[in-house]
């Protein structure tokens, strides 16, 4: 093969390097470009949740650590840094958010004996919290496990024939499989005690499982949290704007709006 040859080849072996190198390009840069599009239009209609009451409740706690990672981490600490990420954007956009638990505990009395029954009074007392403050929309935030270690993908439920629970569960999936980018499952209805008992909306978001491997690490991750968190925040903006659900007009509002202010101190606390 004559030199010219040799030299020709290379140069377009550089035209083809250079082309791929600017196709990946042009791909991230529509992708930031639609990122960026979709976070506009979620704070356009975040106006929807102003004085709207939201629970966030970061799943265990206490003496119930829930399931746990290879790694050691404990499902309660993961549920409580998405949750308080959820807090902030919610409170942020004018909700008046009330947490279940802000630290590393759970609802029931420390008299109560038995994990059985300190179990069921925590529960009980995390209704309560919706209920009493008649709450619009109720967000439980937990991880999966499973043994099967390669099944992954973050997922919504949502009780058996609630309608609104419903809504909210399939705006709220379909911001996580966008904002994620890494699960197509769809929410699905379950009976849980939570779901069950509450009288608004209420959803149980399962961020992924801590027994896949790659995905305990993604759960592990502050950055793949905050993401996590917006996709959540982003589904709820989107129930309240565009499905328009009545408002439960809380009875005793200075309580509510008194109990909000006692966290929000600790919710929108600047980094």
């Amino acid at each position: 093969m004559s030199p010219v040859i040799l030299k020709t080849i290379k140069i377009r072996k550089r035209y083809l390097v250079a082309l791929v190198l600017l196709v990946f390009l042009s791909f991230y840069l529509t992708g930031v470009q639609s990122d960026r599009a979709e976070r506009q239009a979620v704070e356009a209609m975040s106006q929807a949740l102003a004085s709207r009451v939201i629970v966030v409740d970061p799943g265990h706690g206490g003496v119930e650590p829930g399931v746990v990672g290879k790694s050691g981490v404990q499902e309660k600490e993961i549920t409580l840094a998405v949750s308080k990420l959820l807090a902030d954007n919610l409170a942020r956009a004018g909700a008046m958010v009330l947490m279940t638990r802000e630290t590393d505990g759970d609802l029931s009395d420390p008299a109560t004996a038995g994990l059985t029954a300190k179990k069921r009074e925590d529960l009980e007392r995390r209704v309560a919290v919706a209920n009493d403050n008649r709450a619009d929309l109720y967000i439980s935030v937990h991880v999966n496990s499973f043994p099967d270690a390669s099944r992954s993908g973050a997922r919504v439920y949502y009780q058996p024939g609630a309608i609104q629970g419903g809504k909210a569960g399939r705006h709220i999936q379909s911001e996580i499989s966008q904002v994620l980018k890494n699960t197509g499952r769809q929410p699905a209805e379950v009976d849980y005690y939570i779901t069950r008992n509450t009288s608004m909306a209420a959803v149980v978001v399962e961020a992924g499982y801590i027994s896949n491997e790659a995905e305990e690490k993604l759960l592990l991750d502050p950055i793949y949290q905050s993401k996590l968190a917006w996709a959540i925040y982003a589904g709820a903006v989107k129930y309240f704007a565009v499905e328009n659900p009545p408002v439960q007009d809380p009875p005793g509002n200075e309580k509510v709006i008194q109990t909000f202010k006692e966290q929000e101190k600790q919710i929108l606390k600047e980094p």
